[in-house]
Protein backbone atom coordinates (compact mmCIF):
# COMPACT_ATOMS: atom_id res chain seq x y z
CA UNK A 1 0.00 0.00 0.00
CA UNK A 2 1.33 3.41 -1.00
CA UNK A 3 0.56 6.21 1.49
CA UNK A 4 -2.13 8.50 0.15
CA UNK A 5 -0.03 11.69 0.66
CA UNK A 6 2.61 10.28 -1.69
CA UNK A 7 0.01 9.79 -4.41
CA UNK A 8 -1.34 13.27 -3.75
CA UNK A 9 2.13 14.77 -4.25
CA UNK A 10 2.60 13.05 -7.60
CA UNK A 11 -0.91 14.08 -8.66
CA UNK A 12 -0.20 17.71 -7.73
CA UNK A 13 3.03 17.55 -9.74
CA UNK A 14 1.07 16.34 -12.77
CA UNK A 15 -1.44 19.17 -12.41
CA UNK A 16 1.50 21.59 -12.34
CA UNK A 17 2.85 20.02 -15.54
CA UNK A 18 -0.57 20.44 -17.16
CA UNK A 19 -0.70 24.11 -16.12
CA UNK A 20 2.81 24.79 -17.46
CA UNK A 21 2.02 23.01 -20.74
CA UNK A 22 -1.16 25.06 -21.16
CA UNK A 23 0.84 28.23 -20.51
CA UNK A 24 3.41 27.20 -23.13
CA UNK A 25 0.71 26.63 -25.73
CA UNK A 26 -0.93 29.96 -24.94
CA UNK A 27 2.39 31.84 -25.08
CA UNK A 28 3.63 30.14 -28.26
CA UNK A 29 0.38 30.51 -30.21
CA UNK A 30 1.45 27.79 -32.66
CA UNK A 31 -1.40 28.67 -35.02
CA UNK A 32 0.34 32.05 -35.57
CA UNK A 33 4.01 31.18 -35.07
CA UNK A 34 4.72 29.41 -38.32
CA UNK A 35 5.24 25.79 -39.29
CA UNK A 36 8.24 25.18 -37.01
CA UNK A 37 6.48 26.07 -33.78
CA UNK A 38 3.29 24.35 -34.91
CA UNK A 39 5.26 21.16 -35.57
CA UNK A 40 6.52 21.20 -31.97
CA UNK A 41 3.21 22.09 -30.35
CA UNK A 42 2.27 18.41 -30.26
CA UNK A 43 4.78 17.90 -27.44
CA UNK A 44 3.13 20.50 -25.21
CA UNK A 45 -0.29 19.17 -26.21
CA UNK A 46 0.81 15.65 -25.27
CA UNK A 47 1.89 16.89 -21.84
CA UNK A 48 -1.40 18.76 -21.44
CA UNK A 49 -3.36 15.57 -22.11
CA UNK A 50 -1.18 13.05 -20.29
CA UNK A 51 -0.76 14.97 -17.04
CA UNK A 52 -4.49 15.17 -16.09
CA UNK A 53 -4.97 11.54 -17.07
CA UNK A 54 -2.11 10.53 -14.76
CA UNK A 55 -3.47 12.72 -11.97
CA UNK A 56 -6.85 11.00 -12.32
CA UNK A 57 -5.22 7.60 -12.07
CA UNK A 58 -3.35 8.65 -8.95
CA UNK A 59 -6.32 10.29 -7.19
CA UNK A 60 -9.85 9.17 -8.00
CA UNK A 61 -11.40 12.58 -7.37
CA UNK A 62 -9.27 14.08 -10.17
CA UNK A 63 -10.58 11.80 -12.89
CA UNK A 64 -11.90 13.57 -15.97
CA UNK A 65 -12.68 11.44 -19.05
CA UNK A 66 -13.86 7.82 -19.01
CA UNK A 67 -11.12 5.25 -19.43
CA UNK A 68 -12.34 4.29 -22.89
CA UNK A 69 -11.93 7.89 -24.05
CA UNK A 70 -8.38 8.03 -22.68
CA UNK A 71 -7.57 4.78 -24.45
CA UNK A 72 -8.61 6.34 -27.77
CA UNK A 73 -6.62 9.52 -27.03
CA UNK A 74 -3.43 7.63 -26.23
CA UNK A 75 -3.85 5.26 -29.17
CA UNK A 76 -3.91 8.27 -31.51
CA UNK A 77 -1.02 9.87 -29.64
CA UNK A 78 1.09 6.70 -29.86
CA UNK A 79 0.48 6.45 -33.61
CA UNK A 80 1.38 10.13 -34.09
CA UNK A 81 4.68 9.96 -32.23
CA UNK A 82 5.54 6.67 -33.94
CA UNK A 83 5.18 8.55 -37.23
CA UNK A 84 7.36 11.38 -35.92
CA UNK A 85 10.07 8.96 -34.80
CA UNK A 86 10.04 7.16 -38.15
CA UNK A 87 10.38 10.50 -39.92
CA UNK A 88 13.32 11.44 -37.68
CA UNK A 89 14.90 8.04 -38.31
CA UNK A 90 14.91 8.75 -42.04
CA UNK A 91 17.15 11.74 -41.31
CA UNK A 92 19.30 10.52 -38.41
CA UNK A 93 18.96 6.73 -38.42
CA UNK A 94 18.92 4.92 -35.10
CA UNK A 95 20.18 8.07 -33.37
CA UNK A 96 16.58 9.27 -33.48
CA UNK A 97 15.81 6.69 -30.77
CA UNK A 98 18.51 7.99 -28.44
CA UNK A 99 18.91 11.69 -29.20
CA UNK A 100 15.57 12.61 -30.70
CA UNK A 101 12.93 14.62 -28.91
CA UNK A 102 9.99 12.49 -30.10
CA UNK A 103 11.19 9.06 -28.98
CA UNK A 104 10.60 9.75 -25.25
CA UNK A 105 7.06 10.91 -26.03
CA UNK A 106 6.42 7.74 -27.99
CA UNK A 107 7.39 5.74 -24.89
CA UNK A 108 5.21 7.98 -22.70
CA UNK A 109 2.18 7.59 -24.95
CA UNK A 110 2.72 3.84 -25.31
CA UNK A 111 3.07 3.42 -21.55
CA UNK A 112 -0.16 5.35 -20.92
CA UNK A 113 -2.04 3.27 -23.49
CA UNK A 114 -0.63 0.10 -21.95
CA UNK A 115 -1.66 1.11 -18.42
CA UNK A 116 -5.25 1.81 -19.44
CA UNK A 117 -5.53 -1.40 -21.47
CA UNK A 118 -3.62 -3.81 -19.23
CA UNK A 119 -5.18 -3.18 -15.83
CA UNK A 120 -6.69 -6.54 -14.97
CA UNK A 121 -8.99 -5.59 -12.06
CA UNK A 122 -12.57 -4.68 -13.00
CA UNK A 123 -12.37 -1.62 -10.73
CA UNK A 124 -9.73 -0.19 -13.04
CA UNK A 125 -12.42 0.27 -15.69
CA UNK A 126 -14.86 1.80 -13.27
CA UNK A 127 -14.56 4.91 -11.16
CA UNK A 128 -11.72 3.89 -8.87
CA UNK A 129 -8.35 5.60 -8.92
CA UNK A 130 -4.90 4.57 -7.89
CA UNK A 131 -5.58 5.95 -4.43
CA UNK A 132 -7.39 2.66 -3.80
CA UNK A 133 -4.50 0.38 -4.52
CA UNK A 134 -6.29 -2.70 -3.23
CA UNK A 135 -9.00 -2.20 -5.85
CA UNK A 136 -6.70 -1.44 -8.75
CA UNK A 137 -5.38 -4.93 -9.24
CA UNK A 138 -2.20 -5.58 -11.16
CA UNK A 139 -1.15 -5.00 -14.73
CA UNK A 140 -1.39 -7.78 -17.25
CA UNK A 141 1.87 -8.65 -19.04
CA UNK A 142 4.03 -7.25 -16.21
CA UNK A 143 7.22 -7.72 -18.23
CA UNK A 144 5.98 -4.94 -20.53
CA UNK A 145 5.43 -2.71 -17.51
CA UNK A 146 8.98 -3.40 -16.37
CA UNK A 147 10.33 -2.64 -19.84
CA UNK A 148 8.39 0.62 -20.07
CA UNK A 149 9.60 1.61 -16.59
CA UNK A 150 13.23 1.00 -17.55
CA UNK A 151 12.86 3.02 -20.75
CA UNK A 152 11.18 5.88 -18.88
CA UNK A 153 13.92 5.98 -16.25
CA UNK A 154 16.58 5.84 -18.95
CA UNK A 155 15.13 8.76 -20.88
CA UNK A 156 14.69 10.74 -17.65
CA UNK A 157 18.36 10.22 -16.79
CA UNK A 158 19.33 11.28 -20.32
CA UNK A 159 17.21 14.43 -19.98
CA UNK A 160 18.77 15.23 -16.61
CA UNK A 161 22.20 14.85 -18.16
CA UNK A 162 21.25 17.31 -20.92
CA UNK A 163 20.04 19.85 -18.36
CA UNK A 164 23.23 19.53 -16.30
CA UNK A 165 25.55 19.63 -19.32
CA UNK A 166 28.07 22.46 -19.80
CA UNK A 167 26.56 25.73 -20.94
CA UNK A 168 22.94 26.65 -21.46
CA UNK A 169 22.83 26.52 -25.23
CA UNK A 170 23.20 22.78 -25.55
CA UNK A 171 26.64 23.08 -27.16
CA UNK A 172 29.79 21.47 -25.88
CA UNK A 173 33.43 22.51 -26.23
CA UNK A 174 35.88 19.89 -27.38
CA UNK A 175 39.60 20.67 -27.21
CA UNK A 176 41.64 18.77 -29.79
CA UNK A 177 45.42 18.56 -29.70
CA UNK A 178 47.18 17.91 -32.99
CA UNK A 179 50.85 18.09 -33.97
CA UNK A 180 51.83 21.03 -36.15
CA UNK A 181 53.12 20.06 -39.58
CA UNK A 182 56.88 19.95 -39.55
CA UNK A 183 59.31 18.90 -42.21
CA UNK A 184 62.96 17.92 -42.08
CA UNK A 185 65.37 20.66 -41.00
CA UNK A 186 68.46 21.44 -43.06
CA UNK A 187 71.41 21.69 -40.70
CA UNK A 188 75.13 22.19 -41.09
CA UNK A 189 74.98 24.65 -43.99
CA UNK A 190 75.76 28.30 -43.26
CA UNK A 191 76.43 31.38 -45.30
CA UNK A 192 80.17 31.00 -44.82
CA UNK A 193 80.30 27.29 -45.52
CA UNK A 194 83.11 26.29 -47.77
CA UNK A 195 82.90 24.26 -50.93
CA UNK A 196 83.41 21.05 -49.03
CA UNK A 197 80.48 21.60 -46.67
CA UNK A 198 77.87 18.83 -46.50
CA UNK A 199 74.13 19.34 -45.97
CA UNK A 200 72.62 17.11 -43.26
CA UNK A 201 68.88 16.50 -42.92
CA UNK A 202 67.71 16.17 -39.32
CA UNK A 203 64.23 15.54 -37.85
CA UNK A 204 62.99 17.71 -34.96
CA UNK A 205 62.96 15.91 -31.61
CA UNK A 206 59.27 16.63 -30.96
CA UNK A 207 56.94 18.62 -33.18
CA UNK A 208 55.06 21.48 -31.55
CA UNK A 209 51.47 20.79 -30.53
CA UNK A 210 48.66 23.07 -31.60
CA UNK A 211 45.36 23.00 -29.73
CA UNK A 212 42.07 24.13 -31.15
CA UNK A 213 38.59 24.28 -29.69
CA UNK A 214 35.72 22.93 -31.71
CA UNK A 215 32.14 23.75 -30.82
CA UNK A 216 29.93 20.72 -31.19
CA UNK A 217 26.23 20.27 -30.60
CA UNK A 218 24.29 17.18 -29.51
CA UNK A 219 22.99 15.05 -32.32
CA UNK A 220 19.34 16.03 -32.66
CA UNK A 221 17.20 15.29 -35.70
CA UNK A 222 16.26 18.56 -37.41
CA UNK A 223 12.58 17.65 -37.42
CA UNK A 224 12.59 17.35 -33.63
CA UNK A 225 14.91 20.17 -32.59
CA UNK A 226 13.30 22.33 -29.93
CA UNK A 227 12.42 25.89 -30.75
CA UNK A 228 14.47 28.53 -28.97
CA UNK A 229 12.59 30.63 -26.46
CA UNK A 230 12.75 32.37 -23.11
CA UNK A 231 10.62 32.26 -20.01
CA UNK A 232 7.97 29.57 -20.12
CA UNK A 233 8.96 28.77 -23.72
CA UNK A 234 12.57 27.97 -22.80
CA UNK A 235 13.57 24.45 -23.92
CA UNK A 236 14.53 23.43 -20.38
CA UNK A 237 10.92 23.96 -19.25
CA UNK A 238 9.63 21.32 -21.67
CA UNK A 239 12.49 19.03 -20.67
CA UNK A 240 11.65 19.48 -16.98
CA UNK A 241 8.02 18.58 -17.66
CA UNK A 242 9.14 15.48 -19.54
CA UNK A 243 11.37 14.42 -16.64
CA UNK A 244 8.56 14.87 -14.10
CA UNK A 245 6.17 12.85 -16.25
CA UNK A 246 8.72 10.11 -16.92
CA UNK A 247 9.55 9.63 -13.25
CA UNK A 248 5.88 9.69 -12.24
CA UNK A 249 4.90 7.25 -14.96
CA UNK A 250 7.72 4.85 -14.00
CA UNK A 251 6.55 5.05 -10.36
CA UNK A 252 2.99 4.21 -11.41
CA UNK A 253 4.12 1.23 -13.46
CA UNK A 254 6.31 -0.18 -10.71
CA UNK A 255 3.64 -0.02 -8.00
CA UNK A 256 1.13 -1.74 -10.31
CA UNK A 257 3.38 -4.64 -11.34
Amino acid sequence: MIPSPVLDIFAALMLLVAAVSAARLAAARPWRSGARRAALADIDLAHLLMAPAMAGMLVASLQTLPNGAWEAVFAVMTAWFAYRVLRDAQVSGVRALAGGHCAPHLIHAGAMLYMFLALSAPAAHGSGGMSGMSGMGTLELPFLAFGFALALVGYSIWDLDQLSGPGTSGHYSLTVARPAPAGPVLAGVGASAGPGATAVLTEPASPPVVTETIETAPEVPPASAPADGTGVLAPWVATGCRIAMGITMAFMLVIMI
